[in-house]
C-alpha cells in the first residue's frame, strides 16, 4: 500500500472516530444534564451569548455576508484599467535554408471612460445588495437567538414536568399501597386496587414521555449553544411593546425582513439601468507599447571600405488612442429583452415588499395576541392549581372517612397534575411569545438585548475590501 493510501485510510478512520466521539460526547452530556444537571447556573442571557459567539448557523451567515461584500469591488472594477502583456515568438525556414525567428512583446493599457452608466448603476445595485445582506444577517441572528429561547424554555419546563410526573408516580404508588392495605381488610374491592394500579402504570408512561421530551430539549439546547444546560432560571422580559399598535409601528421601521426586501427592490431598480446601459455608447483610452525583432536577420553595411553584415535593431513602437463605440443594433435585440426582463423583476421585487410587510404584520399580531392570552391562561391555571390542590385534600379526607371512592381520589390527583402541567406550559409559552414578538418587531438582536458579547460589525470587512485593487488574501470567519 502506498504512503498516500495509508494516509487516506488513516484520515477516514480519524474522521469516522472523531464524529463518533462527538456524538458520544453529546449523548453523555445530555445524559448527565438529564440525570443531575450542571452545578453552574445558566441564565437565558448567558445561553444567548454562547449561541451568538459560537453558533455555526450564525457564523455561516456572517461568512456569506462577507462574500456578498465582494460584489461592490467587483462593480467598482468597471472604473479601473486593464493591463495586459502579449508576446509572440515564431520560427520559420526560408527557401535559402535560412532559419529565421520573429518575436514581439506588447503592453496594452485600456482605461474605461464611459460605459453607459453601467458602472455607476452596477455599484449602486451591489451596495443595495450588501445592505439587504446585512438585514438578512440580522434576521438569521434573530432566528438563532429565538431558537435559544425556545430550547432554554423547553428544558426549563421539561425539568418541571419531569419532577411533576415523578411526584405523581410517588403519590400514586402511595395510593396503590393504601388500596392494597384496605383491600386486605375488606374495606374496598379488587376493582379499586385495579384502578390504582392502572393509574400508576399510566403515570409511569407519562413520566417516560416527559423524560424523553426533556432529552430532546437538552439535545436541541446543546445544538444551539454548544454546551449542556446548567441550572436554569425563569427569565425576565421587560422590552415588550406596550400595545399592538406600538409593536406594528416599530416592526415597520426595524423589522429586518421588511428592510432587506426594500433594499432588494432598490437593487432591482438599479439593475434596470445597468441593462439599459448596454444601449448607450462606450468610450475608452488605450495605450500600447511594443517591441518586435527578427532574430538572426542581418543587413550589409560598408565599414572601412568593406561590406559587413550586422544585425537589425529591434523595432519599438508606442501608441495612444481614444475609442468610442455606439451600438445601433446588436445581439439580435437581446439587450432590449434584458431591459424588459429587468423591469419585470423590479416590479416583482416591489410587490414582494408588500407581501413581506403583510407577513410581518401577521406575525406581530399573532405574537402579541399570544403574549396577552397566555397572561390570562397563567392566571386561570394558578386558580385551577389552587382549587385542585384543595379538592384533592378534601377528597383524600373523605376517602379515609369512607364517603369517597378510590376513583374519586385518582380523578382528583389527575386533575391536579393536569392543572400544574397547564400552568408550566403556559408560563413557558408566555416567555416564548414575548421573545417571538421581539423578533417580529426586529429587536431580538444582541445589540437590542444588551448581551455581554463583542457585537459583530459587518461593515468592518466591507470597508476592508471595498476599494481593494490587488490581492486574494481574506480574513475568514472561524
Amino acid at each position: 500500500m502506498t504512503s498516500s493510501g495509508r494516509f487516506d485510510r488513516y484520515g477516514e478512520w480519524m474522521t469516522r472516530n472523531s464524529v463518533r466521539g462527538l456524538l458520544l460526547g453529546v449523548a453523555l452530556s445530555a445524559s448527565t444534564a438529564l440525570s443531575a444537571g450542571s452545578a453552574l447556573a445558566d441564565s437565558l442571557s448567558t445561553a444567548m451569548e454562547k449561541a451568538y459567539s459560537t453558533n455555526p448557523t450564525l457564523n455561516s451567515a456572517r461568512a456569506g455576508q462577507r462574500a456578498t461584500d465582494e460584489q461592490v469591488p467587483q462593480a467598482l472594477s468597471g472604473w479601473r484599467p486593464d493591463v495586459t502583456v502579449n508576446g509572440t515568438l515564431m520560427t520559420s525556414d526560408t527557401q535559402k535554408s535560412e532559419h529565421v525567428e520573429d518575436g514581439d512583446v506588447n503592453i496594452v493599457l485600456t482605461q474605461p471612460l464611459f460605459r453607459g452608466f453601467r458602472t455607476v448603476e452596477g455599484t449602486k445595485a451591489a451596495e443595495a445588495r450588501v445592505d439587504a445582506g446585512r438585514q438578512n444577517l440580522l434576521q438569521v441572528e434573530q432566528e438563532v437567538l429565538f431558537n435559544v429561547v425556545q430550547a432554554y424554555m423547553d428544558v426549563y419546563a421539561g425539568r418541571q414536568l419531569v419532577a411533576l410526573q415523578k411526584q405523581n408516580v410517588a403519590a400514586l404508588q402511595g395510593q396503590l399501597k393504601a388500596s392494597n392495605e384496605r383491600f386486605a381488610v375488606g374495606e374496598i374491592t379488587r376493582t379499586d386496587v385495579a384502578q390504582s394500579r392502572a393509574s400508576l402504570a399510566a403515570a409511569k408512561t407519562q413520566l417516560v414521555t416527559a423524560e424523553t421530551n426533556l432529552a430532546t430539549s437538552v439535545a436541541t439546547y446543546m445544538q444551539m449553544t454548544g454546551d449542556e444546560p446548567g441550572k436554569l432560571n425563569y427569565p425576565k422580559y421587560n422590552k415588550v411593546p406596550k400595545s399592538l399598535k406600538s409593536a406594528l409601528q416599530i416592526a415597520g421601521e426595524t423589522n429586518p425582513q421588511i428592510l432587506a426586501q426594500a433594499f432588494v427592490e432598490a437593487a432591482a431598480n438599479f439593475d434596470v439601468n445597468v441593462a439599459r446601459g448596454s444601449l448607450l455608447p462606450e468610450a475608452y483610452l488605450q495605450a500600447r507599447a511594443g517591441v518586435s525583432d527578427t532574430f538572426g536577420d542581418k543587413t550589409t553595411i560598408i565599414k572601412n571600405g568593406k561590406p559587413v553584415q550586422v544585425g537589425i535593431d529591434p523595432l519599438r513602437s508606442t501608441s495612444l488612442s481614444a475609442n468610442i463605440t455606439i451600438p445601433l443594433y446588436s445581439n439580435g435585440g437581446s439587450v432590449y429583452s434584458s431591459v424588459r426582463q429587468a423591469k419585470q423583476l423590479a416590479s416583482q421585487r416591489r410587490i414582494q415588499v408588500i407581501e413581506v410587510a403583510r407577513a410581518v404584520r401577521k406575525a406581530v399580531a399573532e405574537a402579541w395576541n399570544a403574549y396577552v392570552a397566555y397572561a390570562d391562561i397563567i392566571a386561570n391555571a394558578k386558580t385551577q392549581v389552587s382549587a385542585a390542590q384543595l379538592a384533592l385534600s378534601g377528597v383524600q379526607q373523605e376517602y379515609q372517612a369512607g364517603t369517597r371512592t378510590t376513583l374519586d381520589v385518582l380523578n382528583a390527583q389527575r386533575d391536579l397534575v393536569v392543572a400544574k402541567t397547564t400552568l408550566v406550559n403556559a408560563e413557558k409559552n408566555r416567555v416564548v411569545a414575548a421573545y417571538q414578538l421581539m423578533a417580529a418587531i426586529g429587536h431580538l438582536t444582541a445589540n437590542d438585548l444588551n448581551l455581554n458579547v463583542a457585537i459583530y460589525d459587518p461593515s468592518e470587512n466591507y470597508n476592508r475590501v471595498r476599494n481593494k485593487w490587488f490581492g486574494s488574501d481574506v480574513e475568514t470567519v472561524e
